[in-house]
């Protein structure tokens, strides 16, 4: 799950200079061998980051670096890749760092840090911040399925279509299956070792090259998953954790969907009835009547596209991605409106491709969005967070089962959302033709015996529910106290004035909020007055 928008475009400036790519072994390590004579996976934990200015454009006060991690822990003989970091440094007393994950999967920290640093200027008080493009994003070995020069790859995967037809449903099988097939052409052997077990790994050789005993982490949406396999993976190096914006542990990908699909309708419900209320609203002043419109407005789309520049086409599911990245803040509610007005009256596709862009499911076609920056693939994001996934995710059922499934699931992701509904259904697809994940996070990330940590669910969070947070606290066991936001939006961090205080004195001062504490909606976001 991604975590705030702005850390969702699919290509950004990024902050740090020069190429982060796979490289021989052994470079700018010691060259420590094992008791094998082999050369052994320890020489990892023995650097130490150097860290020099960014490039031009980027705040003078950020600095860059990086840290070199195996390839694959299993063989660390087997070549290695770069980490791209950045930091700023601490005001206050040193105490060490506090490591910033924003979410995705597929989020780049250098650019996010980068262009929205200022936000955690508080927290270097104490620490150095810093955050890092985890493997196969950004700077580090980014992944790429090159659907941004294979339009008919990305028309074949995002294209509308009721996926209860066999036959429906078997195009877009085939279609997958040679997206996956894309994704291994273009990534080269990153992808095979992209998931979030690899990651946490990552974050512990990062951990000690930074010099910190213990790993101290904020970690939003995605963010959350990979804080808590730390947790298990690493139980005695945490230090002050908190996750905010929880993302489920155990449920499947169908079990996700669903949770989603309610989520996302759920917050176009809410931003309806604020709408209404607007005399500038596109769907008029009835409630009801302007819910029935923004489904056929998709509809209409889909059969129908029209014209949005360079060649390309706004489809409804096009619309349906801005409207699920318009919904992820109250903030944001009056430029979707605005948007949709423009498109509605005008003809207008421009704000809408602008929202569309931004999405994590598919990248936008070529002509709707941003180029690649600084050699990074335009598609990186989405294809990270497919490769991250599909990792993640054990269940690889064959194509006659998912037929079947998606027959009978269909009509629960309609009736939940006849918006986000067919959108939802078809990302259950993403992982068809590719390897089977891993079973570690759904198994083995339970009753980890760490310090205490602090879990951050919002009430009205359209993408990791509020009972995700609740569940993965009862998973983790006593180690984890639960702070209930009671409030719209993802995440709450950067939202909610109370949040932000809470986690800061947490992070900063070891303090945490008694077990059942909340905080209700505040009128400004932190950093607003």
């Amino acid at each position: 799950m991604p975590a705030k928008p702005s850390v969702r475009r699919t290509a950004r400036r990024l902050a740090c200079a020069g190429a982060v790519t796979l490289t021989l072994l052994g470079a700018g390590l010691p060259a420590a061998a094992d008791g094998g004579g082999q050369p052994g996976p320890d020489r990892f934990h023995r650097q130490r980051v150097t860290w020099s200015a960014c490039e031009a454009g980027t705040p003078a006060d950020l600095q860059c670096g990086k840290v070199t991690v195996p390839l694959d822990y299993a063989h660390p003989d087997a070549g290695t890749l770069d980490l791209a970091l950045a930091r700023y440094r601490a005001t206050g007393p040193p105490r060490g760092s506090v490591l910033l994950n924003f979410g995705g999967p597929g989020a780049a920290g250098v650019s996010e840090l980068a262009t929205g640093g200022k936000r955690f200027m508080d927290l270097t008080d104490g620490y150095d911040v810093v955050s890092f493009d985890p493997r196969g994003v950004g700077r580090s070995s980014p992944v790429s399925c090159g659907l941004a020069t294979d339009d008919a790859n990305a028309r074949a995967v995002g294209a509308a279509g009721d996926l209860r037809d066999p036959r429906v449903a078997h195009e877009r099988l085939a279609a997958w299956r040679q997206l996956a097939t894309a994704c291994v052409k273009h990534s080269g052997p990153v992808l095979a070792h992209m998931g979030t077990v690899d990651a946490a790994r990552d974050l512990d050789v990062i951990r000690q090259a930074l010099g910190d005993d213990k790993l101290n982490y904020l970690g939003f949406s995605y963010g959350t998953r990979l804080g808590a396999v730390y947790a298990a993976r690493f139980p005695g190096k945490v230090g002050r954790m908190a996750l905010d914006g929880v993302d489920t542990l155990t449920e499947s990908a169908a079990e996700q969907g669903l949770v989603a699909v309610e989520g996302q309708q759920t917050a176009l419900d809410g931003f309806l009835d604020w709408c209404v209320q607007d005399a500038g609203c596109p769907f008029g002043d009835d409630r009801r009547a302007a819910g029935d419109q923004v489904v056929r407005l998709v509809r209409s789309l889909d059969e129908n596209p029209v014209p949005s520049g360079s060649g390309s086409r706004l489809t409804g599911q096009d619309l349906v991605r801005a409207l699920g990245r318009g919904l992820y803040g109250k903030r944001l509610w009056p430029s979707l409106e605005r948007v949709i007005v423009s498109l509605v009256q005008d003809g207008d596709t421009r704000g809408v491709t602008a929202f569309s862009s931004g999405g994590v499911t598919l990248p936008a076609r070529r002509g709707d969005g941003p180029a690649g920056t600084a050699g990074i693939p335009p598609d990186n994001l989405p294809a990270a967070l497919m490769a991250v996934n599909c990792a993640d995710d054990p269940d690889r059922p064959g194509a006659e089962q998912l037929t079947r499934e998606l027959g009978r699931l269909g009509t629960a992701y309609e009736q939940a959302s006849p918006v986000f509904g067919r959108a939802r259904l078809n990302e259950l697809l993403m992982c068809h033709g590719r390897p089977r994940g891993t079973d570690f996070v759904r198994d083995r990330v339970r009753n980890v015996d760490t310090a205490r940590m602090l879990l951050v669910g919002t009430r009205g969070d359209p993408a990791t529910p509020y009972r995700w947070t609740v569940e993965t606290a009862r998973r983790l066991g006593p180690s984890a106290v639960v702070l209930d936001n009671r409030a719209d939006g993802h995440t709450g961090y950067l939202s909610s004035r109370c949040v932000h205080r809470k986690v800061n004195d947490f992070l900063l001062y070891g303090s945490l909020p008694a077990g059942g504490s909340s905080c209700g909606k505040d009128p400004e976001p932190p950093g607003s007055g």
